[in-house]
C-alpha cells in the first residue's frame, strides 16, 4: 500500500485512497476464498458420487489450499500493479486542480511567512479578545457593586428625610438641631435605662 497520506485526495472524497483500495483488496481476497470454498464442496460431492475413489477429502483440502495460495500470489502482484495505476491516474487530484472550497487560493495567494504573520496576528487577536472580555467582566462587577451603593444611599437619604421630619414634628426645622435633639434624647434614654437596671439590681440585693 503507497505511505503517501494523499490528504488533498481525502479532502475531496472523504476517505483517503488508500482505504479505498485497501476494501477492494479485502473484498477481492473474501470473494475468492468463498469461490474455492464452493469449487471444494462441488469437487468433495463428485468424488461421493465415484465408487473406491482413492482421493480423500483431506487431499482434496491440501490441493484447495495450495491452489488458493497460488491464486493469492497472482492475485497480489495484479493488485499491486492496479493499486498504482488508481493511486497515481484515478483517484488523485492533478497539482494544477484546486476543490472549489480552496479557489480563493486562486485569487488570494500568500506564501510561508504570510500564512506565520496571519497565525500570529490571529494569536494577538484571540489574547485581545480574552483581555477586552476581562475588562468587561471587570466593568461589570463594579456597575454591580455601584448599584449596592446607590441603594444603600438612597436608603441613608431616606433615613435623613425621616430624622429631618422628626425634627419638624418637635418644632426643630433645621437638620443639625433635629441631631443635636436626637442625640440628647438617647442619651436621656440610655440614663432612665441605667437607672432602672441599678434599680433592678438595688432591689434584688436588699
Amino acid at each position: 500500500m503507497s505511505v503517501d497520506p494523499m490528504t488533498y485526495e481525502a479532502q475531496f472524497f472523504g476517505f483517503t485512497p488508500q482505504t479505498c483500495m485497501l476494501r477492494i483488496y479485502i473484498a477481492f481476497q473474501d470473494y475468492l476464498f468463498e469461490v474455492m470454498q464452493a469449487v471444494e464442496q462441488v469437487i468433495l460431492k463428485k468424488l461421493d458420487g465415484i465408487p473406491d475413489c482413492a482421493i480423500s477429502p483431506v487431499q482434496i483440502r491440501k490441493c484447495t489450499e495450495k491452489f488458493l495460495c497460488f491464486m493469492k500470489g497472482r492475485f497480489d502482484t495484479l493488485f499491486g500493479k492496479m493499486e498504482q495505476l488508481f493511486l497515481q491516474l484515478i483517484l488523485r487530484i492533478p497539482p494544477n486542480v484546486l476543490l472549489p472550497e480552496d479557489k480563493s487560493q486562486e485569487t488570494h495567494p500568500y506564501s510561508e511567512e504570510e500564512f506565520q504573520f496571519l497565525q500570529k496576528e490571529i494569536e494577538q487577536l484571540q489574547e485581545k479578545y480574552k483581555t477586552e472580555l476581562c475588562t468587561k467582566q471587570a466593568l461589570l462587577a463594579e456597575l454591580e457593586e455601584q448599584k449596592i451603593v446607590q441603594a444603600k444611599l438612597k436608603q441613608t437619604l431616606s433615613l435623613f428625610d425621616e430624622l429631618e421630619n422628626v425634627g419638624r414634628d418637635h418644632g426643630t426645622s433645621d437638620f443639625r438641631e433635629s441631631l443635636v435633639f436626637l442625640v440628647q434624647n438617647s442619651r436621656k434614654l440610655q440614663n432612665i435605662r441605667d437607672n432602672v437596671e441599678k434599680e433592678g439590681k438595688r432591689l434584688k440585693i436588699s
